[in-house]
């Protein structure tokens, strides 16, 4: 009895692990796909014709005067005139900020870009992030992550500093000097649009900053933030898929600690290769649940249908015929590795303190160990993160009176399902620096293609966006007239 009810306890933590990997939402970006950083975008082939890419001859180092500093390297960046009315008539440049991604994935999906180009007869520039995709400097992958000397130049400031000079060469190029730029970002590439508004305001009118946790730095949020919200986002769903998981750790440990323990959880589960410890798979598990919540956005809300609604009828039939019917279970390795650009970026500037104790969600105990976490990162890299340079080089701390005296024109949009939301600008700064928010939303769900089953609350907080920068560009306009720049029609 008791290896039955084993069995079909964790049956339905198989079909967890099953169902969450195909379940994860296409075009999203999210710090735990580590897979997709370490992709490159040779091909652009399955991109419309109307998006042109090319190569910029980019700066290696904006921020000193050595010699090698005026090395350069070729940033990838892609424009779409379909929409534009042209310069003449000062028309909108939106700007898609590209985050630790291959430039592509801004372009799949992201189709409210498109369509505000539509509207606002804009054209499209989307700007590749250094160090990846095919953005590489020092000629190669392999050499710009050599080591530390290399990787150096990697870091936020510097990719701002790129999209600063691009933006400015493209737009001298296509003499539209008066054309106002709205920068759009999603998740980390939010975070830098905002922070580039902040920063060069001369060079962007405004910003979007999707579901960007521009305050999940020092203290600013609580460190439990993050998994506190996966939780909730299962439990509000069903209190006994949120009990299952959290009893599960604890029973996975003991099964483990059996008699060919690992062989036993690696047949249940029936993973691709032989486990290697408990925490492999629960690393496994744990990194599904979070993808789950973080993506848990219409259509496919993983977390309300694909898990539960699945689980439950996989599970009955489980029952029926004695186990689930699936193929293996490739269960990935999370190990940092040195060849990860967002890896390096959390080990010197991107610290995000997330963690979370023993009682306060549905996961195992795992706090935040800023002195663990550094040995880790100079095993890696050789180098210390720096803990508090963010909110020293963008603030953060007292952030309404910052971005309230500072800042103008930024659009902080956030889904309340999404884990990162906590750390995200969720009330009204000023009347330009506001917050748009949804209940039910997830992570950069405004940023997605529309589609005939969108919400009502979905298409509301897109036409808010869309009220707010058509009063961007319209100021925007005015003041060139009030300047004496005539303004062609």
């Amino acid at each position: 009895m008791a290896l039955q009810f084993l069995f079909q306890f964790l049956s339905l933590l198989l079909l967890f692990t099953t169902i969450c990997i195909s379940a994860t939402y296409p075009g999203s970006s999210t710090r735990f796909d580590t897979m997709r950083r370490r992709m490159t975008s040779k091909s652009n082939s399955h991109l419309p014709p109307e998006f042109v890419t090319y190569y910029y001859t980019q700066t290696l180092d904006h921020f000193n005067y050595k010699p090698e500093s005026y090395a350069t390297f070729q940033q990838k960046y892609i424009k779409n005139f379909k929409y534009w009315g042209g310069a003449s008539t000062s028309s909108p440049i939106i700007v898609y900020i590209g985050e630790e991604a291959p430039l592509t994935f801004g372009v799949h999906g992201k189709g409210f870009i498109v369509d505000l180009a539509s509207r606002f007869k804009a054209m499209l520039l989307y700007i590749e992030h250094r160090y990846y995709g095919d953005s590489m400097p020092f000629g190669s992958f392999d050499e710009a992550f050599r080591d530390a000397n290399t990787l150096g130049f990697l870091s936020s400031t510097q990719a701002l500093a790129d999209c600063a000079q691009l933006i400015t060469d493209v737009k001298r190029n296509l003499s539209a000097e008066n054309c106002p730029v709205i920068a759009i970002g999603g998740s980390y590439g939010g975070m830098l649009a905002s922070w580039l508004r902040l920063k060069y305001p001369h060079i962007a009118t405004g910003a979007l900053a999707s579901s960007a946790p521009i305050l999940y730095f020092d203290d600013l949020t609580p460190q439990n933030g993050y998994h506190v919200v996966v939780t909730n986002d299962f439990r509000d769903v069903s209190e006994s898929c949120y009990n299952t998981i959290k009893q599960s750790w604890s029973e996975i440990d003991r099964v483990a600690g059996q008699t060919n323990g690992l062989t036993t959880l690696s047949n249940i589960f029936q993973t691709c290769s032989p486990l290697n410890s408990s925490k492999e798979l629960k690393d496994h598990l744990g990194m599904i649940y979070v993808i789950s919540a973080q993506n848990d956005n219409p259509p496919y809300n993983p977390v309300r249908t694909d898990i539960l609604g699945k689980v439950a009828a996989g599970l009955n039939a489980s029952l029926l015929r004695g186990g689930p019917e699936a193929q293996c279970n490739h269960i990935i390795d999370f190990t940092p590795k040195n060849t990860s650009g967002w890896t390096w970026q959390t080990c010197t500037e991107m610290v995000m303190p997330i963690g979370h104790g023993e009682n306060d969600t549905m996961f195992q105990g795992s706090p935040f160990d800023l002195n663990n976490y550094t040995k880790s990162c100079q095993a890696l890299f050789g180098v210390t993160p720096k803990p508090h340079w963010i909110t020293t080089e963008f603030g953060g701390h007292d952030i309404k009176s910052v971005l309230g005296n500072f800042s103008s024109n930024i659009i902080f949009s956030n889904g309340l399902r999404d884990p990162y939301s906590v750390g995200g600008v969720l009330e009204d700064i000023s009347d330009s620096v506001v917050a748009v928010y949804t209940k039910d939303g997830a992570h950069g769900l405004d940023l997605l293609d529309a589609t005939p089953s969108d919400p009502e609350w979905l298409l509301a907080e897109r036409q808010k966006e869309i009220k707010i920068i058509e009063l961007w560009i319209a100021e925007h306009n005015a003041r060139l007239i009030k300047t004496g720049n005539r303004i062609g029609f």
